[in-house]
């Protein structure tokens, strides 16, 4: 195959995706509800970190308009925002705060595909400890077996 067959069929195929309407919608949902934050910097931070995923305050990169990106960017919101969301606190079902002071103790949270995208939610070693300390004081912390 020629390359410039490959070419003409992939930009084909990549102007065909966008046609897809999954991971389109940007609209974020309304706020209900918000935790009683420990502290104002623990909020702070966790709205320099996390609030891409983990409330309705989502703020849309560029990239979440083009397909395939803006489908794995709708399905890490659309996740984050299940299993965690301060901007419904007190709803029905699961809300796992006391998850995630553990989680950023971890370095699993943020993602590491999110950063580089992202580099102000990056946290410095002192950042990260005060976040984690704020979480667990707003949260609780589940303890996870060893």
């Amino acid at each position: 195959m020629k390359p410039a067959t490959i070419i003409g069929s992939a930009a084909l195929f990549l102007a065909a995706i966008q046609l897809v309407p999954y991971g389109k919608n940007h609209t974020n949902p309304p706020i209900t509800g918000e935790p009683a934050w420990d502290a104002p910097q623990t909020r702070e931070l966790f709205f320099k970190t996390c609030r891409d995923c983990h409330s309705n305050e989502t703020l849309w990169p560029w990239y979440s308009h083009i397909a395939p990106l803006s489908w794995l960017t709708q399905l890490d919101v659309s996740l984050g925002r299940a299993k965690f969301n301060v901007s419904e606190w007190g709803r029905e079902g699961k809300n796992e705060g006391e998850d995630a002071a553990g989680e950023v103790r971890e370095g699993t949270m943020p993602p590491w595909f999110y950063l580089p995208a992202h580099p102000e939610a990056k946290l410095t070693d002192a950042d990260a400890s005060a976040l984690a300390d704020g979480l667990e004081a707003t949260f609780g912390e589940k303890k996870h077996k060893e």
